[in-house]
């Protein structure tokens, strides 16, 4: 009885114990599923797109090869939305895929380029990306509802959101928008051809520019004003709320605009 008695006791004391490991084990799969990753690799000069529905897009610059992409999905029924990676000739688009509703309709499709369909009824699931990006490739980030932070970049940036804040610093230039949200970019070149625009409807532009900037600088708002660190020679007529002029020699175009905000043009330091 007393060998049965102390075999049973080891029975019971091995189901406890791979009983908890199995809950251990599940655990860590569960976590998982909330966290994408991708690495990968990228001729020179390709572009790295992020688009997203709800959360933010961080990416940062860094003298490696290799590009680092982390999507951390938080909320209900998270692993309903897809990461999908989709490479193509310019590089590659990572997206958030979110479910439709009753109407059926989903984000997407995931492909490269601006347009970005962002519909979708099952919007309580916030993606957070997080970007390591080699320096000489371009970089795309585009969110609905989250802000969206590129530092670092070390070519063309284009950066997005419709209800978030916008920050890009890169040694190129960058292409910057909002709707509902300031903007704060840093650029160190003005090497760009035709027309470069940055607009807010309901925010604040702050720019810091080459110091030996040259540029035609057009500015409007409604309810706001220009502050410049550079002198303008004035083409058109000068108003509170609308500056059309010339930054050293002129030639390509700056154009600024916001509703509710005004615009601060800062002349980087020697």
């Amino acid at each position: 009885m007393s060998h049965l008695s102390r075999f049973s006791r080891f029975a019971i004391l091995l189901v406890i114990l791979l009983t908890c490991a199995c809950a251990f084990t599940l655990a860590q799969n569960e976590d998982q599923t909330g966290e994408f990753h991708w690495t990968g690799t990228l001729p020179a000069d390709q572009v790295v797109e992020i688009k997203n529905l709800n959360g933010s897009i961080t990416a940062q610059g860094y003298d490696g090869n290799q590009i680092e992409v982390t999507a951390e999905k938080i909320g209900p029924d998270a692993d309903a939305v897809k990461i999908e990676v989709v490479p193509h000739a310019e590089g590659v688009t990572i997206c958030a895929i979110y479910p439709g509703g009753s109407s059926g309709a989903e984000t997407g499709p995931c492909e490269p380029g601006k347009h970005w369909h962002s519909d979708s009824h099952n919007a309580k699931v916030k993606v957070n990306f997080t970007v390591r990006i080699p320096t000489n490739l371009r970089f795309t980030g585009m969110s609905v509802n989250g802000s969206v932070k590129a530092e670092g970049m070390g070519r063309f940036v284009y950066a997005t959101s419709v209800n978030g804040s916008v920050h890009a610093s890169t040694k190129q230039w960058a292409e910057l928008s909002s709707v509902n949200g300031s903007i704060e970019g840093h650029m160190g070149s003005d090497n760009w051809t035709g027309t470069l625009k940055i607009s807010t409807v309901n925010g604040s532009i702050d720019l810091t520019m080459p110091n030996d900037l040259n540029a035609d600088v057009r500015f409007s708002s409604v309810n706001g004003k220009l502050n410049s660190d550079y002198p303008l020679t004035i083409s058109g007529s000068l108003s509170g709320h609308r500056v059309e002029g010339q930054v050293g020699t002129g030639g390509r175009k700056l154009v600024l605009d916001t509703v509710n905000g005004s615009v601060r043009i800062r002349r980087e330091s020697m």
